[in-house]
């Protein structure tokens, strides 16, 4: 297994669904971040989660629930430096950490493999993914190495990933958009109505059963 971890970015504010937690909106009857950990958690050595208020919400789940390190809810940029500083304390074998949104239910198999190889061929050290023609910042491969240089940026008010990814390079990696976007994201309500049609039309596609999904596994 790779050495890879993964951070699972819940920390933002919801406002297009009405605030909450978006993850753990039911989708099929299970909450949204029990697919994200289904289709996450054979593909890394460890998961944390990035989450701002009372961590006990996520205690079912059994893995470890950092906050922003920043306050005021500065962005998913925020997050990623948080599962940065968690690896690079928590998991000192780790050289990267992936990045995913905790409302994308589609997330495909081959994520971090595809990522891995794309930042090789194009020899930057990060790389996102893409799907339909657009890149997804959020879902991401970073190097645990620069976690100062982010951090920097984030106290000098930097909020939009792309922005600070360009200064070091950044590939892409693309999936195709059908039958099912893997990067698509229920961020209001009729998303979350729109992802409960693709997943009763999946019959056994993009996400794996109930069954691979157990919250009380170990980080």
């Amino acid at each position: 297994m790779s050495s890879t971890v993964a951070v699972v970015l819940a920390g933002g504010l919801a406002r297009r669904m009405g605030g909450g937690d978006k993850p753990l909106r039911l989708l099929g009857g299970r909450p949204l971040l029990d697919h994200v950990l289904a289709r996450i958690r054979p593909q890394v050595a460890g998961l944390v989660l990035n989450a701002n208020g009372d961590p006990a919400r996520f205690a079912a789940y059994g893995l470890p629930v950092v906050a922003d390190p920043l306050p005021d809810h500065p962005g998913p940029l925020a997050g990623v430096l948080a599962g940065l500083d968690w690896a690079a304390t928590a998991r000192p074998g780790a050289v990267d950490v992936l990045s995913v949104a905790g409302d994308c239910p589609f997330l495909p198999g081959d994520l971090l493999v595809r990522l891995e190889a794309a930042r090789r061929a194009a020899g930057v050290p990060m790389a996102c993914a893409a799907s339909g023609g657009w890149t997804h910042p959020p879902v991401a491969l970073w190097p645990i190495a620069l976690r100062g240089e982010l951090r920097a940026a984030l106290l000098a008010g930097e909020k939009k990933i792309d922005r600070w990814t360009a200064r070091f390079g950044c590939a892409s990696a693309e999936w195709p958009a059908v039958p099912v976007d893997p990067f698509f994201n229920a961020n209001a309500p009729e998303d979350l109505a729109e992802a409960e049609r693709l997943l009763s039309s999946a019959s056994g596609g993009p996400i794996g059963p109930a069954s691979a999904i157990n919250p009380g596994d170990s980080p």
